[in-house]
Order: C-alpha cells, then sequence, then structure tokens
C-alpha cells in the first residue's frame, strides 16, 4: 500500500517530528546535536525555509518550519538522510537511525503557531531534564528569548513580530508568554 502524498503548498507552516529506531537515542552527544543543527541550516538555506522553532531531545527532535516555496518532503528526505549518513559513519553503525517516516503536521500560522512553539521549547521542562526553557542549549528558545545568539537555521522575526516592533520588548514578552506556558 502506498504512502499517503504530504500536503504541500506555499507558505505551509508544519510542526515534525522525527523519533529514533526502537525510541533509541538520535543524539548521543553535543556533537551530534551541533551536527543535527547544521545540517539543518544547509537545509533552510537550500529549500529557501524559515525555521521558527526547534528542540533537540535524546530520541527525538521537534521542528516548526515554513516553506515558502512548498517543499517540506524533498527538505526533510534531505535533511534526515545527510544526518542518517554522517551519524552512521561517525558511530560506526549501520541501518535505520529513525523510526519510520517524520511526522509533519500542518499549523495555522495565525492562530496555533505561537502555542506550538512555546509546547516545542517548555519540552525539556516537561520531560524533566531542566526546570526552566532557558537552562536547556538544545532549544530555539534563548535565541528567540534573546539570551544567546541565534543559530544559522534559525528565523525569529516572525515570532518576535508578534510580540512588538521593538526587538527587546518583543523578547522580554515571549519569555512572559513561554513562562506562563
Amino acid at each position: 500500500m502506498a504512502r499517503p502524498l504530504r500536503i504541500q503548498y506555499p507558505f505551509a507552516v508544519y510542526h515534525i517530528t522525527g523519533r529514533g529506531n526502537e525510541k533509541k537515542a538520535i543524539f548521543r552527544n553535543d556533537s551530534d546535536r551541533a551536527l543535527f543543527l547544521n545540517i539543518l541550516a544547509q537545509a533552510v538555506k537550500r529549500y529557501h525555509w524559515l525555521c521558527h522553532a526547534y528542540c533537540l531531545m535524546d530520541n527525538h527532535y521537534h521542528l516548526l518550519i515554513e516553506t515558502p516555496d512548498g517543499n517540506i518532503s524533498e527538505g526533510m528526505r534531505q535533511l534526515n538522510s545527510v544526518y542518517t549518513q554522517t551519524f552512521n559513519r561517525l558511530h560506526k553503525r549501520a541501518g535505520h537511525l529513525f523510526q519510520g517516516r517524520y511526522k509533519a503536521i500542518l499549523i495555522q500560522k495565525d492562530s496555533h503557531l505561537l502555542e506550538v512553539i512555546r509546547y516545542v521549547v517548555v519540552n525539556p521542562v516537561r520531560a524533566g531534564l531542566c526546570t526552566n526553557p532557558q537552562h536547556y542549549p538544545w532549544s530555539s528558545y534563548t535565541a528567540t528569548a534573546g539570551i544567546t545568539d541565534k543559530h544559522a537555521c534559525l528565523s525569529t522575526e516572525w515570532i518576535l513580530g508578534q510580540f512588538h516592533k521593538n526587538k527587546g520588548q518583543a523578547e522580554r514578552r515571549y519569555r512572559a508568554f513561554v513562562k506562563k506556558g
């Protein structure tokens, strides 16, 4: 039976998750996480994506991706394939890294995107890895909140623009918004 086609159209926004095969780790160390973000940055550039948020856990990841060109399938195939091949080579392993296909849930940008962004960046808190998303280094929270520099894969302009025109004020309001969640 054929897989159903992905819904793709220009400026679609997706909450994407990828989980390790048999729920095993897809990131064994911080170098793996940095590698994934660098490969994501390449995909963002190549496919003209906007990455609004990310969170890298041990055995899965969350991404919020907007696709101005309506090309989520091509970009995700590139991202997961290149990461898997590199991970396998570095860790001297073979075979599948991810459990099946990635999940891509369409998000209504105007009404739901901010809630999903909050959900993504508080994921480590819910998992008991930290008590404040500020203390988890592998999510987009600190960059969007103005605490650290943003990674090349991340676009914060739309999110911060929802809170205020002034960047500093927007970052403070974003931090308050996430804290409420």
